[in-house]
């Protein structure tokens, strides 16, 4: 059993006991989703509940952003997530008692996720306050493979004899929640956010149908049973306005099984009537129905064996990060499998944390992990970007520019960031927009995908850069006045992130008008156009300072004044809740990766030596205040050698939420972060790179692990890559050979495993982080 409370297994995630203080944390770590539909993981009978939760990706309602003062090009709407209708709840009387685990006793409870089946599993041996027991059985699910269908299985066994059971299984909508927002305009949205519309009955199934005020969203949802007894059943079914019960009364003789299926069907449209949402969910549950609970099961089972033929990480040296990586990936695959049309936000569907928005780290961390192990997620999130490029082309105009500025923060597409120097300035966005998309081209080959959505993409964002920096004086192709990844130092001249990867978005958009001259002709794209990307990209200003040798985050950040990190308690962190941003602007001092963020995904336009120095600079500013900061950490440490320091942060990226590091798992995952369990094994441990469409490996162990093995697919192609401490394995499980690099030196992949040794690594100079801030020393277990 972990400390925090898990017991630590390869393959799941359980928790053994009835621990209500710690409900907020399995509430959010035992979410299902399939990226379309998210459930929290809420207890069956719906109370005692941190927080319920029920989504559909894509459905909020809006609410005016709150200004103090205005200005021109702020946005002028926000956009909430809503807690939709709530199918997930079962209520159990037993012979007039409510089973409610705040009272009688908990004589055995236990709860499972499982990352093979992807259900949630409940044993419950439950004594009344009268002495009367029962065990109570469940399994959960969200179906990969059925996208609008949930199922429910509720089995209960009386302990002591016969019983009368009475079951109540709801669709409830407007759930009473409590919200953390400050901000009375987001709480009002919150209150009573859907407004009925249609219910129906019919035998043992229901309808409610709602839409919302201001975003005028509607929403049907569905629910019908399967009910197994053997005598004595009696059913009643009706509907209110938010409310929609089946009661089901039943004499359950000792050693019988009273067992209910319950099947769920969602969907949602700005444009569809009340009648064509309600057919759909009809035809959802009709068909999950004819597919039947053993089915789905089996349907589930067969899905995620697919991807974890592709996707599994094994570690041998710590158990709990085994099961950890497993976790991470497991919820990273929840967050986009089936996001389809949507975006994937920043705590997927499991909580309400950041208002359900997606940022730019879905493009950054979390499309990686998609790209290299279920490609098609990867292609349909791009595709959501690509549905938005309106919506970025008009921002853009708003803001005098061309192009497409895409969103800080979204659910729709539109910025609803009220805090311009890190939303509306954020502009690097493009260019990890362009970054995902220029590398699912390269992994995927997919030219409908180019041809559709990724010439356009790369073209817009080009135009963009061109609109937005300016050439100077000397030559230099300056982009000044943005604010980088790091949140610390805004509103900034030459950020070296920003200006590397724009760098790259140009080169892309210049190499892909070259691969369809058609489609950019389609798009207006001129020769003298290409021309300006070109000579942008070759003159992009990346500051250096010579005397420190080692570049600036952003254009003298090197001559900011100190941070004073030993008069900062470790209570007034994260430091932007205890001091003002002006203050953190002006100083040498870095919330989450940024400039090293920039060594890891633009590695080929910095030399070894340059790495080196840099991380070393940057160790000792950086405060990790952001979930995004330890894992392009790690892999930049395992890069330049500090391989133990790579492994405490390894740990400290994928035990975000499992040790609820950032006290706020409450709202939700962070997704991520859980990312980095991937971007950290692969690119850190196993040094993979795939700059100019090239796949390159350089993996070495930290000295807790004696052996890593990671799966990809590349090129509809799949290997697998197997590291020790003095060799790696290559082997090509089903595919095409493929050409990569070890170390330096050209391999190709077959299906004969080849074995190469890895090579001496010199001893790096210390490095230190700032007082307090140096990340836990993990001890393996």
């Amino acid at each position: 059993m972990s400390e925090h409370g898990f017991q630590v297994a390869p393959w799941e995630l359980r928790w053994n006991t009835l621990d209500l203080s710690a409900i907020e944390l399995t509430e959010s770590a035992f979410a299902l989703s399939n990226g379309h539909i998210g459930m929290r993981g809420t207890l069956d009978e719906g109370e005692p509940c941190a927080l319920p939760g029920t989504y559909l990706n894509g459905f909020y309602e809006q609410h005016p952003l709150p200004y103090a003062e205005g200005g021109y090009g702020y946005p002028e709407d926000g956009q909430t997530v809503v807690n939709i209708t709530d199918g997930k709840i079962i209520r159990l009387l037993v012979q007039d008692e409510p089973l409610d685990m705040r009272y009688g006793q908990a004589v055995e409870h236990h709860r499972v996720l499982d990352f093979r089946s992807g259900t949630l599993r409940r044993d419950t041996v439950w004594e009344s306050p009268t002495g009367r027991q029962v065990r109570v059985r469940t399994e959960r699910l969200v179906s990969f493979t059925q996208r609008a269908v949930a199922a429910i299985r509720y089995e209960v066994e009386p302990l002591d004899g016969d019983i009368q059971l009475v079951v109540q299984s709801d669709l409830l909508a407007n759930e009473p929640v409590e919200s953390d927002t400050k901000d009375p305009r987001v709480a009002a949205t919150l209150r009573d956010p859907l407004v009925a519309e249609d219910g129906i009955v019919r035998g043992l199934r229901a309808a409610l149908v709602h839409s919302t005020r201001r975003s005028k969203l509607r929403l049907a949802a569905a629910m019908d049973h399967e009910i197994i007894s053997e005598n004595g059943l009696r059913t009643e079914i009706h509907a209110e306005e938010h409310l929609a019960r089946l009661t089901a009364a039943a004499d359950v003789p000792g050693g019988s099984t009273l067992c209910i299926t319950k099947y769920l069907g969602y969907g949602w449209s700005a444009r569809r009537s009340a009648p064509a949402l309600r057919s759909q969910v009809d035809a959802a549950l009709a068909g999950a129905m004819q597919t039947g609970w053993a089915g789905l099961l089996s349907e589930q089972r067969r899905f995620l064996d697919d991807f974890w033929e592709t996707a599994d990480i094994v570690l041998d040296g710590d158990d709990e990060l085994q099961q950890a990586v497993r976790f991470s990936l497991f919820h990273v695959l929840q967050a986009g499998a089936r996001g389809e049309s949507r975006a994937i936000p920043a705590k997927g569907l499991t909580g309400p944390g950041y208002d359900g928005h997606s940022f730019w780290d879905s493009e950054t961390f979390v499309l990686p992990v998609l790209t290299y192990t279920i490609p098609d997620a990867a292609r349909d999130a791009l595709r959501w970007r690509h549905a938005t490029v309106d919506k970025a082309k008009e921002r853009a105009r708003a803001l005098g520019l061309s192009g497409a500025a895409f969103p800080w923060r979204s659910i729709n597409g539109a910025e609803c960031s009220a805090y311009w120097p890190a939303g509306t300035a954020a502009f690097h966005v493009a260019a990890d927009v362009a970054d995902a998309t220029i590398r699912y081209l390269a992994a995927t080959d997919d030219e409908k995908f180019e041809r559709d959505s990724g010439v356009e993409l790369l073209v817009e964002t080009a135009r963009l850069w061109v609109s937005l920096g300016h050439h100077d004086v000397h030559g230099g192709f300056r982009i000044d006045g943005v604010t980088g990844p790091d949140e610390y130092t805004a509103v900034v001249d030459n950020n070296v992130y920003t200006n590397v990867m724009a760098q790259r978005n140009l080169r892309g958009a210049v190499d892909a008008c070259r691969r369809l001259p058609e489609v950019a002709e389609a798009l207006g794209v001129a020769d003298g156009e290409i021309d300006a990307w070109r000579l942008a990209a070759e003159k992009m200003v990346v500051p250096y300072d010579p005397m420190l040798g080692v570049h600036p985050q952003s254009e003298r950040f090197t001559e900011h004044a100190e941070w004073d990190f030993d008069a900062t308690p470790d209570e007034n962190y994260p430091l932007l809740l205890h001091y003002p941003y002006f203050d953190l602007y002006r100083r040498q001092v870095v919330k989450q990766a940024d400039l090293v963020l920039a060594l890891y995904l633009r590695g080929d336009a910095f030399t070894a030596e340059q790495k080196a120095r840099d991380v070393a600079y940057y160790e000792s500013r950086t405060v990790r205040d952001s979930s995004l900061s330890a894992g392009p950490q790690a892999v930049m440490a395992a890069e330049v050698g500090h391989l133990d320091l790579a492994f405490d942060y390894f740990a400290e990226a994928i035990l975000t939420d499992l040790h609820d590091l950032h006290r706020n798992v409450r709202n939700g995952l962070h997704i991520a972060a859980l990312a980095g369990a991937w971007m950290v094994t692969v690119a850190g441990f196993g040094g993979m790179r795939d700059h100019d469409g090239s796949l390159s490996f350089a993996p070495r162990l930290p000295s807790a692990l004696s052996r890593i093995e990671f799966r990809m697919t590349y090129r509809g192609s799949r290997f697998a890559v197997r590291i020790t401490r003095t060799h790696a394995t290559y082997e090509l499980l089903a595919g095409s050979p493929l050409p990569v690099t070890h170390h330096g030196h050209p391999i190709e992949i077959g299906h004969t495993p080849l074995r190469h040794g890895i090579p001496d690594l010199p001893t790096p100079e210390p490095i230190r982080q700032p007082p307090g801030r140096e990340p836990v020393r993990r001890v393996p277990g």
